[in-house]
Formats: structure tokens, sequence, C-alpha cells
């Protein structure tokens, strides 16, 4: 399937690990531009480096900001387009609240988790989308996580921010679908990158046990035998950012394997 995305200017927040770089390689692969966006020089650029060496030819962008910093989210915006040209699709996948058992939760954990996850998504999302509904076209597509669905208590703060990440793409969708711009959300169970180290330890604590352990039973838990990989996940963010995709709007799609089988 043709997914017309060649040439195309895709944003990806959170592109230089995990699923962001899982993102980057599915859109390359179309033939579209990239450019990455994350806190750190270095990890963007051994990215940058990873991408273009896998597909010699890419066209692979990189600018560091701190996108907890609404300023600073906004000015990124503005120079990557003004250097690199209208971004035709935003996929988020920047931050992520980190994994704390309830007994050990404190107001800081709670304000932490917003900025983390919440927004990080948001200060870039508010300046873009407007430009994009100026245009008239557009796509978002925000990789949130299945923890704003379920109340796990290893990750209550992580998950309300993801709930509010939903909500918001609900909303932003409704409120841009008459200019052209679709937006859309998956919500990733557990899956193979950087992260899920993290997300194991806090669930040794919580149950008293090893982190191998741990590990064990979650992938026992998964239906389909096994914890995702990135690029399982990235395979919907660039079929949903594309225009085969061209009437899904408000969509929360349900990635977590169907560890928890729901109908909302």
């Amino acid at each position: 399937m043709n997914l017309e995305l060649t040439n195309l200017h895709v944003l990806v927040t959170g592109g230089s690990k995990g699923i962001g770089l899982a993102c980057a390689r599915g859109f390359i692969a179309e033939g579209a531009r990239v450019t990455l966006v994350s806190r750190t020089l270095d990890t963007l650029q051994s990215a940058q480096r990873a991408l273009q060496s896998d597909a010699p030819g890419a066209i692979v962008n990189i600018i560091a900001a701190d996108l907890r910093d609404a300023a600073a989210a906004e000015h990124m915006v503005d120079a990557v387009e003004r250097d690199f040209g209208p971004v035709d699709a935003l996929v988020n996948s920047a931050g992520a609240a980190k994994r704390t058992p309830a007994a050990e939760l404190t107001a800081a954990s709670w304000h932490d988790a917003m900025q983390a996850k919440f927004f990080t998504y948001i200060h870039v999302i508010n300046p873009l989308i407007k430009k994009m509904g100026e245009r008239g076209r557009g796509a978002v597509v925000n990789v949130v996580g299945s923890g704003g669905k379920v109340a796990a208590v290893t990750h209550l703060a992580g998950g309300a921010a993801n709930a509010a990440l939903m909500l918001a793409s609900a909303g932003f969708a409704a409120a841009y679908a008459g200019k052209g711009v679709r937006v859309n959300a998956v919500n990733p169970g557990l899956t193979l990158t950087e992260r899920l180290h993290e997300g194991m330890q806090a669930e040794a604590r919580q149950q008293g046990i090893s982190m191998e352990e741990a590990l064990t039973r979650a992938r026992a838990t998964r239906p389909l035998g096994r914890i995702a990989e990135p690029s399982e996940i990235a395979d919907a963010v660039v079929y949903l950012a594309s225009s085969r995709a061209s009437y899904i709007t408000g969509a929360l799609v349900a990635m977590d394997g169907v560890v928890t089988p729901m109908v909302v």
C-alpha cells in the first residue's frame, strides 16, 4: 500500500530513541523527510547517524529543545518550519512519566508526571496545530499509553497525564476537523524500549519480587505471548499520519495486545 508520504515533512518529538525513533525509521521508509526533537543533542546526533546509515540519502533534521518549557517548544516549532519547511504531520512521543508505586507518590510526583508527559505534548501541539489549520491540512498522532485507560497502581500519576492527553487529542480532533487537520492517539502497552526497565523496577518493588520475575510475569499476561516491538507501534502511527487514514480522526487506538479487553 502506498501511504503517499513521499517528500512530506514529519516532525517527531522524542525521536532520538524508543518508539519515536522507530516512527522516524518508518516514515523514512515511506519516503518522508523527518525532523527529530529531543532535549539532548548527543542522542539526536546518534539517531541521525543511525537513520542515515540505514537509509543513505534520507533527509533527517535534528533540533534540541526542552519541551517542558512552553516558550522553548514554540520557538522550536517556528525554527523547524522556517528552516526545514511546513510540517505535514506531527508525531508526539516525547517524555515519559516515571512509574512510581502508589505508596511512594508525592505532590511533586504528580506535577512531574504532567510536565513530563502532558505538557511536552501540549506545548508542541498548541502552536503547530494552529499553523496546520491555517494551511487547511495536517495530521497529529500522539503516542500516549494504555495507563490512561487502566489505573495501574504503579502508574497513577503518569496514567492521569495519559488520560488528560487522550481527552486533549479527542478535543483537538473535534476542534480542527473542519480545518483539514486530523488528530489521533495510539495507546501502547508494554513495549521493548529503554523505558521498560524502569517500569519493571517499579512493578518489582510494588510486588516485592525481582525485576526478572516481574518481566516474566508481564510476558505471561500478554495474550499474544510477547511484549510489543517499537516498530509495531510505529507501523500504526505511520498509517494514521498518512492520507490513507483520511477519514480517521479522534480515534484512540489500543495497542496493548488486548491485555485489557474493553469497548470504551
